[in-house]
């Protein structure tokens, strides 16, 4: 049975797709580039699981490790110690079935949108008929259909990430790892991507590790926030996000969303926890 492309899928998940188990990693003075570094501890003994079609968001400071592990689980890099497994692999090498969403586009600028669109099924050896469908489907469902023949100069930076995000589904992967790919937009931009983002995770059936450290952007997207503590990243909190599809800007103001928000911060320590009568402890 061919696998889904761009139909709206009702997601059920049974088991775990992915699962992370105590996880470190341990950068030597080599992996550095530096012989006189002292080893860097990244990463210390992370552990969580998600599940098959999940949005999952990665939440912690900025420079904690949050983009190790997601790097780890593309098999970019390889781990100190634990287990990396997604589907029914163990990843010791790059995953095959996967795509990357960086904090740049790092869009070619001599293609037009659609060829850069189209690059990974370049390296696969896939660029036929049905690839060059698939990728104007995607741009029509980001609302690019009119830029297929545009340079990325005459794009805007929300519009250059979208095209990022199609060339990054171009091959249908099951997993999309994104690193912070919003963190660069002007606010509208960035909340326009965020809903962008659930259509797309809805119509594609794709589970999502989303890296972030921005507390509201990880709310609204998951069905799953980790919360990493300061370097070396160690898994603070796991909270489920117990928001209704379909989400949109008017969910950021219910009861429930400030609920979450307020965990969430309790857990990276951005404010003090309250005990049942809300007075701070």
């Amino acid at each position: 049975m061919d696998r889904p492309h761009l139909e709206t899928l009702t997601i059920e998940p049974q088991m775990a797709f992915g699962s992370i188990k105590n996880v470190s990693k341990i950068f030597s003075a080599g992996e550095l580039l530096s012989r006189s570094a002292e080893p860097v501890v990244a990463l210390d003994d992370a552990s969580f699981d998600f599940e098959q079609g999940q949005l999952v968001s990665l939440l912690g400071p900025s420079g904690c490790g949050k983009t190790t592990l997601l790097r780890i689980v593309a098999g970019l890099i390889p781990k100190t110690s634990g287990s990396v497994v997604i589907g029914d692999h163990e990843v010791v090498e790059p995953l095959g079935d996967y795509g990357f969403v960086f904090q740049s586009p790092s869009l070619m600028p001599w293609r037009t949108v659609i060829d850069n669109v189209l690059f990974p099924m370049e390296i696969l050896k896939r660029n036929n008929k049905a690839a060059r469908q698939r990728a104007g489907e995607l741009l029509e469902l980001v609302g690019l259909s009119g830029f297929v023949g545009a340079r990325p100069h005459q794009l805007s930076g929300g519009m250059q990430q979208r095209v990022a995000l199609c060339r990054a589904l171009i091959h249908a992967p099951q997993l999309l790892l994104m690193d912070e790919p919003f963190g660069a937009l002007d606010e509208l931009t960035r909340m326009e991507m965020n809903d962008l983002l659930l259509r797309i995770r809805r119509e594609t059936g794709a589970s999502v590790l989303f890296v972030t450290h921005s507390i509201s952007e990880a709310i609204y997207l998951s069905d799953k926030v980790i919360v990493f503590s300061r370097r070396p990243a160690r898994v603070a909190q796991e909270i489920p996000i117990d928001l209704p599809y379909p989400r949109s800007q008017r969910t950021r103001f219910t009861p429930a969303f400030t609920q979450a928000e307020r965990i969430a911060s309790e857990a990276l320590g951005v404010l003090p926890p309250v005990d049942e009568k809300g007075t701070p402890s």
